[in-house]
């Protein structure tokens, strides 16, 4: 086990280096960690093991200290257009929702967009409901990220698994692979 690392916000007992952790990882996360070309990004994402039992946001932030503003939800998107459908990742600050209707559609082109279903969501992110991150989504997806969220300075998301979580600093999420930063994309 590494030395102790200081978290930038929360109460955790046990902070890691996430490139030290794979195994604590679902294997998506950890292989896009692994091999993520921003080696800087990657560096600075820490991870922090927590009690899945307190993974839902509200009941986490509160358990463990931690800022909801400095909190995002990464949810599953299904697009539709001419039959189609295109699946795509949006993150936002736990304290907005994302516009779905107008923002999302309207940048993937779609007719129509909606949340997935979660076991669609599972199945295709090979994580776990509840701990979906955008660090490890499949290759091919759009990743939404409002401007808000790498704005911050760090910010706390799921590790892929409801157990733990992901601390890393906003701007490293923009350099995640197929990331675009949309300013209002939750309010």
């Amino acid at each position: 086990m590494s030395e102790y690392v200081q978290p930038p916000f929360g109460n955790f007992t046990d902070v890691r280096p996430a490139l030290e952790v794979g195994d604590e990882l679902a294997d998506p996360v950890a292989d896009a960690l692994k091999n993520w070309d921003a080696r800087d990004a990657a560096e600075a994402v820490l991870y922090v093991d927590t009690d899945p039992d307190k993974a839902d946001t509200a009941v986490f932030c509160e358990a463990y200290a931690v800022p909801p503003e400095l909190s995002a939800n990464c949810v599953v998107v299904a697009a539709k257009r001419g039959g189609e459908t295109t699946l795509a990742a949006c993150l936002a600050l736990a304290t907005t929702r994302v516009d779905v209707n107008k923002a999302v559609r309207t940048h993937l082109g779609a007719r129509k967009a909606s949340f997935a279903a979660m076991d669609t969501a599972v199945e295709q992110t090979g994580m776990e409901y509840g701990g979906i991150t955008p660090v490890g989504l499949p290759a091919a997806w759009p990743l939404l990220i409002d401007g808000a969220v790498t704005a911050a300075p760090y910010v706390l998301v799921g590790s892929g698994r409801r157990r733990g979580k992901l601390i890393l600093p906003g701007w490293a999420l923009a350099r995640l692979p197929g990331a675009t930063v949309l300013p209002g994309l939750a309010g």
